[in-house]
């Protein structure tokens, strides 16, 4: 009778999410809880620990800065970190990426002491590139990781900035992450769609009228799918075919604007529906930013690469339960929509009046 052996017990990944509290870090959180790994998250504020706590994430309480004091308090649990995950945004973000570049060469450099090197994932946005035609626009295709950079000019320090990671390969080793419009849950600024058609049901019309082209594609993914992808570059076996990498995350198809508005309309009973606006309707600010950048994004590389795939329906296929879901939040005050109704300023307050 052969003996038994006691497998070899590997000490279990870590990794640490900035923006922890935020819609994409709380899900990336989450995803890498999922996968085994000791996570550890970084909040400014000591009330939103509770959240990261409830979901098995150990919380970090301090700020991102050129000091990076928290790190005093990470060390007390861990010297050593493998995949370093960056989901803060900030604008102006210049001086903003000065402190997280300087923490994550502090944090590097104590790692690598300590016998592990990191993987740094970036977070940009697919609004780096710029607009596409729009459906059925003769010129139409993709954008990929190879499309050149033409972000608008508040996006500009982020797209340009996020790629000098590349420069501290003596450190660490990086990717430049690029998703699309995310969805889900409290719904990012997909809740500005919501908010406007649950509007316009209240009103005696009963329509919404949109200055925008209705074949406008929005390629969203769900925030869910969107993590797991984080996690699939984490967990790939060949380092170097991830280090110095861009990857796009899309889901695997676009809609377009005539699909989400055909779906909204049926979901709040529009009579009017939700419908091009004429020369003499008022516009409704904030929906071209929202609702009205064409984009199409190939994510082919990251799927051809890790076999990654997103999983989630799209917006427009289950949109009750996202706006259950969306609803949920705001009746319960979640924080997320609070913060995305604050940068959109009073356009959302005017609509739900």
């Amino acid at each position: 009778m052969a003996e038994a052996t006691n497998p070899v017990v590997l000490p279990p990944k870590t990794v640490f999410v900035t923006g922890a509290n935020g819609y994409l870090g709380f899900a990336v959180c989450r995803a890498f809880v999922h996968a085994g790994y000791r996570t550890f998250g970084l909040v400014r504020r000591p009330e939103s620990a509770a959240n990261l706590m409830v979901e098995e994430v150990i919380p970090i309480i301090g700020s991102i800065s050129k000091d990076a004091v928290f790190l005093d308090d990470l060390y007390t649990y861990t010297k050593t970190i493998d995949v370093i995950v960056s989901c803060t945004e900030q604008i102006p973000f210049a001086e903003h990426f000065e402190g997280i570049i300087a923490f994550i060469q502090k944090l590097a450099t104590t790692s690598n002491q300590n016998g592990v090197r990191p993987l740094v994932l970036s977070s940009s946005g697919c609004k780096d590139y710029g607009t596409t035609a729009v459906h059925g626009a003769p010129d139409l295709a993709p954008h990929t990781e190879e499309s050149p950079l033409q972000p608008m000019d508040m996006l500009r320090h982020r797209a340009l900035l996020s790629l000098t990671l590349f420069e501290h390969s003596s450190l660490f080793d990086a990717a430049v992450l690029r998703p699309t419009p995310l969805f889900g849950y409290d719904s990012s600024y997909y809740s500005f769609a919501f908010e406007l058609v649950a509007a316009a049901a209240r009103t005696p019309e009963s329509t919404l009228k949109l200055h925008l082209d209705f074949n406008t594609i929005l390629h969203g993914c769900h925030v869910d799918d969107c993590a797991e992808a984080y996690v699939a570059l984490a967990e790939h076996p060949k380092r170097d075919a991830v280090a110095g990498q861009c990857f796009n995350i899309s889901a695997h198809r676009y809609e377009t604007l005539t699909e989400l508005a055909e779906s909204l309309a049926a979901e709040y009973n529009l009579r009017g529906g939700v419908v091009p606006a004429s020369a003499e309707d008022e516009p409704v600010p904030f929906a071209d930013m929202a609702l009205g950048f064409s984009q199409w994004v190939s994510s082919t590389k990251i799927r051809r690469l890790t076999g990654w795939s997103d999983k989630r329906m799209l917006l427009s296929e289950s949109l009750h339960v996202y706006r259950m879901a969306y609803e949920e939040a705001a009746r319960r005050g979640h924080e997320g929509v609070l913060r995305v109704r604050e940068r959109i300023g009073g356009t959302l307050v005017k609509a739900m009046k």
